[in-house]
């Protein structure tokens, strides 16, 4: 059994030795998402990239599902981030499905967020699209928000409930 110090270790290791380029991505031959939205009910196993091409359709029905709840708004969802969100899940098990909180927030439903706690930036990368709140089940959000940080590719947070990633500047809370 490998302890979760030595878990960390090694990623800190791989993420010493091989660094996250936006060019990451296009290695893998395919990439799949499971997703979970918590405040629609929803899920979504799907393919957004094979064959050496990214299939809008299937980013499409990512936009749905990652849609702001609260004005029922679709928005495109960041393909950097998508990719980060996959390179992160298959570092933990592609057969585990990702819990999403939040992904595209519209500015209405961001300012009524940012009325209630002081944890919402005013120009949150939401409301561009270039960031997700998400969980998976089963693990803790500090070896989530450890792995996340492995990438060196944005924003990562780590919440009571959730661990933000977003493909702004690289930055830890």
């Amino acid at each position: 059994m490998i302890s979760r110090r030595t878990f960390i270790q090694g990623l800190a290791a791989v993420a010493v030795l091989f660094p996250y380029t936006r060019a990451f991505g296009s290695v893998l031959s395919e990439r799949t998402l499971s997703l979970y939205n918590v405040h629609a009910d929803e899920n979504l196993d799907v393919t957004y990239f094979s064959d050496g091409s990214y299939d809008y359709e299937a980013l499409d029905k990512i936009n749905h599902l990652m849609r702001c709840h609260y004005a029922d708004e679709v928005k495109p969802i960041s393909i950097e981030i998508l990719d980060l969100l996959c390179d992160i899940s298959g570092l933990i098990h592609k057969d585990r499905r990702i819990e999403i909180i939040s992904g595209y927030r519209s500015a209405a439903y961001n300012d009524y967020l940012r009325s209630r706690s002081g944890n919402v930036a005013r120009n949150s990368y939401h409301i561009q699209g270039m960031a997700i709140d998400f969980s998976i089940s089963g693990m803790s959000k500090d070896t989530l928000t450890e792995i996340a940080k492995s990438f060196n590719a944005g924003g990562v947070g780590k919440y009571s409930e959730f661990v933000h990633i977003d493909v702004g500047p690289i930055r830890y809370w």
